[in-house]
């Protein structure tokens, strides 16, 4: 496998992305491939950054006279090259591509969108074939992201079987060709903690971002291999956690803005998008370039005059989605003033006005604020129930769902004095939505005291869980907790991976404080856990830390150069203060964390007493 050598960020994160060779020239060919005529694909959009990687197998198995299992541990997009050298004469194969094994053979009727493909492949001696599977309509020609017709055909695959091969099959005859960024740097990310499957939750997720960047910008899976913005924010999330390159986000989010999607809460995340690529970059000429187009992400247009974002019948029946499937609402009620939608509204405002100050649009930046204000207040008197401490789906309704109140709690809507009681109210209620709706739900348990609960969500028992992932042997997440809750989910779905996001930032516990970087707040959230320990990478660099908890909580951090970062500490019972390098220093307690009162850089301990 070709691997890149990596990158070491100047201390100014915009001379970061300034600086950067084109991955053009970076490109170094791994083996000399054949080139592939494909029609149904020759219109491809430009995956320069993507690149095609041999893999060996890990196993190779014979399972009867002329049959061999074939086995790459994982799952990735991709084709096979076989070579035939030693083969005394011509031959013709069958090769089967699977996702999914069936009583040790590859599954040849998976369930749903689960993959699986057949090919007769002639063999001549002394040749490299090039053997791609069979095209599939829907998922290889335009909208669907379309990859290089001279790659061939790709599809997610684990195992392949090959019928007929003449004599043994060895792991030097046989090459899986996987489609990944070429950015991508396996070790640049890292997490390990005194749980042993939240382990390999993060493994799975963090692998599944870097699998699911086949087509070189962030699609919804393999069934459609379309960008949608809700899968497309999530991943983002994700992919920061394990790559600091922002051109696959912002070719997604290019993409988007040329082809978007239908669901009302998909809109508003848009602005999520750029907010997101600002904090992590600090780059505000992208932002400049795209800040008028994410003025028609806001919903303004469906606004009353008390700042409200209103939904017609047709909006309510197509339009509005909460979550998806549509059984993972929680009972939701739909109404003419739908909760969910209005607190995705009130923080793209919020965020809008964030934006236009960070480009000095001083004015724009306070007319955002003040329409947050305004309909933050109609939203607070209409839709929040004080006797329940909880919010309604809707005006008009009583149903108080857990999507109602995991939004705002997630977005910062909620008063401060409720926000500890609707966080246990989540608790309590369980995963009660979907791979989708967990990012918000564990960001809002995380945020508000609830990092055990969290936590807790993640590794549970049962099936809707990434325990339950991980113990059913998938490779990359799926699109829905189980088969039986999305028959046609498909198995290489990224919107099912948060984790790979929320435990770096909130488990290991670094995040951006200011855009670039060049602030952190370091502020773990340790639940039950003892120990964890990481990296991440960074515009500025690698940041690593780790913390130890027993009778003192202990943190190591090193930032890389140019960073400095706010340290927050969880409270623990009997600590009377803080000590960086064996010596006292200044720090307040505030709840349920000690803040030190100056800002930390380098390589520090800190340690809590």
């Amino acid at each position: 496998m070709t691997s890149f050598a990596r990158l070491r960020a100047p201390s100014s994160a915009a001379a970061f992305y300034r600086s950067r060779p084109s991955l053009l020239a970076l490109a170094i060919p791994l083996i000399a491939l054949p080139v592939l005529s494909l029609t149904a694909q020759d219109a491809a959009q430009d995956v320069a950054s993507i690149h095609l990687v041999e893999q060996a197998p890990v196993a190779i198995r014979k399972i009867a006279p002329g049959v061999f299992l074939v086995d790459f541990g994982r799952v990735a997009f991709g084709n096979l090259s076989l070579t035939s050298a030693k083969l005394t004469a011509a031959e013709t194969v069958t090769v089967r591509f699977g996702e999914a094994l069936k009583d040790g053979r590859v599954d040849t009727r998976p369930p749903g969108s689960v993959r699986y493909g057949e090919v007769k492949v002639a063999l001549k001696r002394g040749e490299t074939a090039i053997v791609t599977p069979p095209l599939d309509v829907i998922n290889t020609k335009a909208p669907a992201v379309l990859s290089p017709g001279a790659w061939g055909v790709l599809t997610p695959f684990r195992w392949v079987e090959v019928e007929g091969w003449p004599a043994e099959l060895r792991t030097d005859q046989i090459r899986r060709r996987a489609a990944f960024d070429s950015t991508w740097d396996d070790d640049a990310a890292a997490f390990h903690s005194s749980d042993p499957m939240l382990d390999k939750v993060w493994d799975l997720c963090h692998y599944s971002i870097k699998a699911t960047t086949f087509a070189g910008v962030f699609v919804d899976g393999d069934r459609e291999r379309l960008a949608y913005e809700a899968d497309a924010y999530l991943t983002q999330l994700s992919y920061y956690a394990g790559d600091a390159d922002p051109r696959i986000s912002r070719a997604t989010f290019d993409r988007l803005m040329k082809f978007p999607t239908w669901p009302s809460e998909w809109a508003p995340q848009m602005v999520f998008m750029a907010y997101t690529d600002w904090m992590q970059t600090g780059d505000t000429v992208w932002l400049a370039a795209h800040y008028e187009g994410l003025k028609t992400k806001l919903l303004d247009e469906r606004a009353g005059s008390d700042g409200l974002v209103m939904s017609t019948p047709k909006l309510i029946r197509h339009g509005d989605i909460i979550d998806w499937p549509a059984h993972e609402r929680d009972g939701y009620v739909f109404t003419s003033v739908n909760t969910v939608v209005n607190a995705f509204h009130l923080r793209a405002l919020e965020e809008m006005s964030r934006l236009a100050e960070a480009l000095g649009k001083t004015q724009e930046a306070a007319k955002f604020s003040q329409q947050e204000k305004t309909a933050q207040a109609a939203f607070q008197e209409k839709l929040f129930d004080p006797a329940r401490g909880l919010y309604r789906d809707g005006v008009g309704t009583d149903h108080a769902s857990l999507h109602a109140n995991l939004f705002p709690l997630a977005f910062g809507l909620v008063p401060a004095g409720e926000r500890p009681k609707m966080a246990q109210w989540l608790a309590g209620r369980g995963m009660a939505g979907s791979v989708y709706a967990a990012q918000y739900l564990l960001e809002a348990l995380f945020e508000n005291g609830e990092d055990a609960a969290a936590l807790a969500l993640i590794t549970a028992p049962g099936d809707r869980s990434w325990r339950h992932m991980v113990d059913s042997g998938a490779t990359i997440t799926w699109e829905a907790w189980d088969q039986k809750y999305k028959p046609n989910q498909d198995w290489n779905h990224a919107w099912g991976a948060s984790p790979a996001n929320l435990l770096p930032r909130f488990v290991l516990g670094a995040q951006p404080l200011t855009a670039g970087w060049g602030r952190a707040l370091i502020q773990p959230h340790p639940g039950s856990l003892t120990s964890v320990e990481g990296r991440m990478p960074t515009p500025r660099g690698e940041l690593s830390l780790g913390w130890k908890r027993d009778k003192n909580f202990t943190l190591t951090l090193t930032l890389p150069a140019g960073m400095t970062a706010r340290v927050e500490l969880p409270a623990l019972a009997g600590a009377s203060g803080v000590w960086v390098g064996g010596a006292p220093v200044k720090a307040h307690r505030n709840g349920q964390w000690w803040t030190l009162e100056k800002d930390v850089s380098g390589t520090v301990t800190i340690e809590e007493r």
